[in-house]
């Protein structure tokens, strides 16, 4: 499904973010992606999801090159991602319906589909009765999770989150890794850049570890 060959990403400064990356991401693979800050795991997310371009190498997902395609394809290729990145990117003069909302607007959804589809979002994360709320009324850990709902109403095949669970208590950080838990387990492939090793200890994920830029080790994950 994502597969990384020779990328390097060089950015105009002359910073080199990634060094050489060959990985690969099966469908339905529950992966990690750890290391120290500034190792690479924001980038390697972001070059996954065309939001950033390789310098050298390939990113191929589901069978196209998502470093080489045209600026008009990308919109499409994203519609097989959710993404949940640090700042959350909410809109803060909007409800928590209208966030969830909004990439089901964008698509192109009727109002009543978008309507059931957010709800069965904010009912999945355990915001249902907060759909009218402003987010800036939410905790950190509301706001997280209804990241994750705008995220998930488009029931993507990846989903690619980072540090999800970075600024977060660790109950509230366990919760939130039951959700993606919950995803994984019906077939959704799952990828978390993170420095929570209680949570790797709980969900037993494969392990991508980058150091430097450079991929020092990606096992297969061990059969359940």
């Amino acid at each position: 499904m994502i597969s990384l060959s020779a990328v390097c990403k060089r950015y105009p400064q002359g910073y080199e973010a990634l060094k050489d990356i060959t990985l690969s991401i099966a469908a339905g693979e529950l992966v990690f992606v750890t290391g120290h800050s500034g190792a690479g795991k924001t980038t390697l997310l972001k070059l996954i999801a065309a939001i950033e371009r390789p310098t050298s190498g390939s990113v191929i997902v589901n069978g196209q090159n998502a470093g080489a395609m045209s600026a008009r394809a990308i919109p499409f290729l994203r519609r097989n991602f959710g993404l949940i990145f640090q700042d959350h990117k909410l809109l803060y003069d909007r409800s928590v319906f209208d966030n969830v909302a909004l990439p089901l607007q964008i698509i192109g959804y009727d109002r009543r589909d978008t309507a059931r589809r957010v709800r069965a979002a904010l009912d999945k994360v355990g915001l249902l009765g907060k759909e009218r709320a402003l987010p800036i009324t939410l905790s950190g850990g509301e706001q997280q999770r209804l990241a994750i709902a705008r995220a998930i109403v488009h029931r993507p095949a990846i989903l690619l989150a980072d540090e999800p669970t970075g600024n977060l208590d660790p109950d509230y950080g366990a919760q939130i890794g039951e959700l993606f838990r919950s995803f994984n387990q019906v077939g959704v492939t799952v990828v978390i850049a993170t420095h929570d090793a209680p949570l790797a200890e709980r969900l037993k994920p494969r392990l991508v570890t980058l150091r430097n830029g450079a991929l020092v080790s990606a096992p297969a994950r061990a059969a359940a």
